[in-house]
């Protein structure tokens, strides 16, 4: 094969079904995980990212993908936006440690500039491809809620294209559990001025003591 036609390919996103374990509790599906190659985003990144929290959480939280921190560490939601969603959980009043977290995408995806990686929102096909594993995950689990960090979240849990605003704050009926969609942590990172901040962070803390609500 030409380079040129090489180039051209489209990656190999084959989905994760065949490496995800069935009936398999949280435990075995983070050891299989490491091994999944259901799209091309596991090679340039570090690892497989999985979650955290108890595996029987009444409270799971869906983000998008680990980020550059979180794909060197392992672990999901240890950087900034992590910091921000441990200071709304604390002020919902739910605890930290016992609500599970997870993203739609286990692998970072980037875009590299210099010595820096920065973050590159996944493609409609990553998120199909990486649904499996949270199915799994939420078929373990068996929580009460699930709340969707972003649109990327959300469309991995609804299945369909959300838009934030219109359906934030909403606890919206599932078969096996309810669904609460906000905004990312990461998006208040990006508001430049503290009063925008605080707005931001007081409707996301509104949206998790809804979802927390949910799950009494």
């Amino acid at each position: 094969m030409s380079p040129a036609a090489a180039a051209g390919r489209k990656p190999a996103r084959p989905g994760a079904e065949e490496w995800v374990p069935a009936s398999a509790r949280v435990d075995k599906l983070a050891q299989a995980v490491h091994d999944c190659r259901g799209c091309e985003l596991w090679g340039p990144a570090t690892q497989a990212v999985f979650s955290s929290g108890p595996d029987d959480a009444a409270v799971v939280l869906v983000g998008e993908q680990p980020g550059d921190r979180e794909d060197r560490e392992g672990e999901p939601f240890v950087g900034p936006a992590g910091r921000v969603l441990a200071e709304a959980l604390e002020a919902a009043g739910l605890d930290a440690e016992q609500v599970y977290v997870t993203n739609a995408v286990k692998h970072f995806r980037f875009t590299e500039r210099g010595k820096r990686r920065l973050h590159k929102k996944p493609d409609v096909a990553h998120i199909r491809a990486c649904v499996p594993w949270l199915e799994a995950e939420l078929s373990a689990v068996r929580p009460r809620v699930v709340v969707a960090l972003g649109a990327t979240a959300a469309r991995a849990v609804l299945g369909h294209e959300v838009r934030i605003g219109a359906e934030r704050g909403q606890v919206l009926d599932g078969e096996t559990h309810d669904v609460v969609v906000t905004t990312h942590p990461s998006a208040l990172l990006r508001l430049r001025d503290r009063a925008s901040y605080g707005a931001e962070f007081d409707a996301l803390v509104a949206d998790l003591r809804t979802a927390a609500d949910a799950a009494a």
